[in-house]
């Protein structure tokens, strides 16, 4: 075993895993010591030379020119008859080099090294893609399935690294076969017993900003800014967006011609629905706007208990809630306000004629003549108009007003 193989196998391992030069060259230097200080108790007089171009490693003992009864130390010393026999220039005080081949080390000892260095570069590696991944937290990865599990999906990267989707961080609607290309965002790195584990996440809120980023140009570039997102995975998502740009429409920006944009994040999430709102700061626009598409009749807010009751028409309460509350759970997601929808009562209104038992007949002819027929008609009228319409007296109008209001309480 020559130095040669283990520089060429420690060349092939760094090409795969990227590991730098000078990062190279302290591990094998650093391991190569170790095994000097094994084998001759220091590596203070030995130099280590590598050139991880070509794969050459040389290993040179210096020592000390010394008379013949004077050595001490053979490490660290060698006799002037001996040095002179290999070459007669050298003389007492001087320095000589002699190199020291692997073979010397013996098959054990070799053996040893080859290992140690195998675990270096190992931990090397491991250390690199903990450092590279910890870098991308919060960045979409794209990888391939390569094998699925019950409870956590085991996906490789393009450099063969190991990621893991876990169940919880899958959209429920999410079914994955060996091979397929999925898209998650790195929600955070861990070691655990010297091992990186990677977490991917398709269920955070962040994939979905990530997601707007890539098919939004103007959230890229700032134009619009992203300020909060709520979502219920694979079900719902609402966004709340704001312009810097008096000219730029944040909403349909985010949404393209034709939903064009949002369509492609619609897809990658499983068909969740995502409604776009514009932000604002005042609460109670904002709880309107989150309520959307059901139209808000009027809304009361109690700003230190942080809670709100939102009145709406009978057919726009359903639309208030939405499909198994999902609606209503996102505004309040959204908005941070404790929201209470209430159904707004509409009185019926009733014809004059109604009223022929208490009110003279030629009083509802002269009513209805006046373009009041019915008594929600009458009473949205001041009196003064009420007796001019009717050509009557004042105090025979405030009657009819009475008899009409005393309908409704």
């Amino acid at each position: 075993m020559d130095n040669l193989n283990l520089i060429s196998n420690f060349a092939e391992f760094k090409e795969l895993k990227n590991i730098d030069k000078s990062t190279m060259i302290g591990v094998l230097e650093d391991v190569f010591r170790h095994a000097l200080q094994k084998q001759y108790e220091t590596d203070e007089n030995f130099d280590v030379i590598i050139n991880p171009e070509k794969g050459d490693l040389e290993i040179w003992r210096n020592r000390t020119v010394v008379e013949d009864d004077a050595v001490e130390d053979p490490n660290a010393q060698i006799s002037v008859s001996e040095v002179k026999a290999i070459d007669p220039t050298y003389e007492i005080g001087d320095e000589y080099a002699d190199e020291i081949k692997l073979s010397s080390f013996g098959r054990r000892a070799v053996l040893s090294l080859r290992q140690n260095l195998a675990s270096r570069i190992l931990d090397l590696e491991k250390a690199s893609l903990y450092e590279k991944y910890s870098e991308k937290v919060g960045d979409i990865v794209t990888g391939e399935v390569y094998q699925v599990w019950k409870k956590e999906v085991l996906i490789l990267d393009d450099e063969e690294n190991e990621l893991i989707l876990p169940k919880a961080e899958q959209i429920p609607n999410d079914f994955y076969r060996k091979g397929d290309t999925i898209k998650a965002i790195v929600k955070s790195v861990e070691m655990n017993n010297n091992q990186p584990r990677i977490i991917l996440s398709r269920t955070a809120n962040q994939f979905l900003e990530r997601l707007f980023e890539q098919e939004v140009p103007e959230i890229f570039d700032g134009l619009i800014t992203i300020k909060k997102i709520v979502r219920i995975p694979g079900e719902r998502a609402k966004v709340a967006v704001e312009s810097y740009d008096e000219r730029i429409d944040p909403v349909g920006a985010c949404v393209g011609m034709k939903g064009s944009r949002i369509y492609s994040i619609v897809k990658e999430l499983r068909n969740e629905n995502i409604d776009v709102v514009n932000y604002t700061a005042n609460p109670t626009l904002m709880i309107q706007r989150s309520l959307n598409p059901a139209k808000v009749s009027s809304i009361t807010i109690d700003e230190e208990k942080m809670t709100a009751s939102v009145y709406l028409k009978p057919d726009q309460v359903s639309l208030a809630i939405g499909k198994g509350g999902l609606n209503i759970r996102l505004s309040k997601m959204l908005t941070g306000y404790d929201i209470d929808v209430y159904r707004e009562v509409e009185e019926e209104d009733v014809a004059l004629t109604e009223f022929a038992d208490e009110i003279d007949g030629w009083v509802i002819d002269a009513l209805k003549a006046a373009g009041c027929d019915t008594a929600k008609s009458v009473l949205e009228l001041p009196v003064e108009e009420i007796a001019a319409r009717a050509d009557l007296e004042l105090e025979q109008a405030q009657k009819v007003v009475e008899i009409l209001k005393a309908e409704f309480e």
